[in-house]
């Protein structure tokens, strides 16, 4: 698709309905965190017009095009300005941290630690004890370059250690792409279903509709097996938020509500080390799809390629860093390994933050 730049908006506009999913709107904040200034993306058959301005003016020119111009922009701005405020039942007023648990042999970071239920059940008590608010329990690796694993098996990893989570009345999530898995996850306690293919998988919305579970979609470009062989973007944060909103929208229409969605740009699931990048310096064009938003930084290959840090327990620092950045754009829920370092570096960031207030 053709991208072009400019610092002014199209005198003359002719608005089409089939791509209203396709205007994003991506405010450039200040250190308070608020902002007087946008970038506007506006679709077109010809491609897409990325325009710097003013907010009070890009206001004035929808509402002086036309209705649904305006609508659209309205719509755009008010969730930009009022970031979602709730999932899955938890207050998002303060930044949510989501514990990871892989029960796989081959995740990167702590495959085969929790293989055994018993340490698995010990090491999800131990993340709750630390601060962590949600659990995601994976029973399949999606690194780069992993092979899948049947759905039974999958199902055998993750259903003893859920059931031996709920008398500790954690709010659990799986980490599954399929609709099988979701289905027998939900029936043992799960309450939400973290899926790196948005729901794709036949079955899958209808599962998480009729559990009323809630679900975190996230984008991949490609499979796990091949997805970093050629990653490839005209304007990666532009793309993403234009999928997770269509998927939003599709999972809104197939019954499951707003309130229930949450959204994941997938760092490193398709991405070069400057998409990831990229993404992470334009995380506020995510709050205009108007559902919460999720980041998993956590000990991420891409850092180890930036500090020179191969070994993925060296990238503690470069995985709080991160996190806190995201956290100072506005996103609501964080998925990390360290629980207790983050929930640490946390405090004292809000400390910080509330005594300049």
């Amino acid at each position: 698709m053709n991208k072009r730049e400019s610092s002014v908006l199209p005198e003359t506009f002719d608005f089409i309905p089939e791509l209203e999913g396709d205007f994003q709107l991506k405010p450039i904040l200040n250190d308070e965190g608020s902002f007087t200034r946008a970038e506007i993306y506006i679709p077109s058959t010809e491609g897409v017009l990325v325009v710097n301005a003013d907010i009070t003016e890009i206001l004035n020119w929808g509402a002086e095009n036309s209705v649904e111009l305006e609508n659209v922009i309205g719509r755009l701005m008010k969730s930009v300005s009022s970031p979602s405020f709730s999932f899955a039942g938890l207050s998002l007023d303060h930044p949510i941290l989501m514990g990871v648990l892989n029960i796989t042999p081959d995740s990167f970071h702590d495959g085969g630690r929790f293989a055994n239920h018993d340490l698995a059940i010990a090491h999800a008590i131990k993340l709750l004890n630390s601060g962590a608010e949600i659990l995601d329990i994976g029973g399949e690796s999606t690194r780069p370059g992993a092979d899948p694993i049947s759905e039974q098996e999958e199902i055998d990893r993750i259903a003893p250690v859920i059931e031996g989570l709920v008398d500790e009345k954690a709010l659990i999530s799986v980490d599954t792409r399929r609709a099988g898995v979701m289905r027998a996850a939900l029936s043992l306690g799960a309450k939400i279903i973290n899926d790196v293919n948005a729901l794709t998988d036949i079955g899958s919305i209808e599962a998480v509709k009729k559990a009323k579970a809630s679900a975190i979609l996230m984008h991949m470009q490609g499979i796990p097996k091949s997805m970093q062989q050629c990653p490839n973007y005209f304007d990666a944060p532009y793309e993403i938020a234009n999928f997770l909103s269509k998927k939003v929208a599709l999972c809104e229409r197939a019954g499951i509500p707003r309130d229930r969605l949450a959204i994941d740009p997938g760092i490193g699931f398709g991405k070069s080390d400057d998409h990831n990048l990229a993404i992470l310096n334009a995380l506020p064009i995510l709050h205009g799809v108007g559902v919460p938003i999720v980041i998993g930084v956590s000990r991420k290959s891409f850092i180890g390629r930036l500090t020179g840090t191969g070994k993925t327990v060296d990238r503690l620092a470069g995985t709080i860093s991160a996190t806190l950045y995201a956290m100072s754009q506005g996103v609501q829920i964080h998925r990390v390994h360290d629980v207790a370092e983050i929930k640490q570096a946390l405090t004292i960031w809000e400390r910080i933050k509330c005594g300049l207030n």
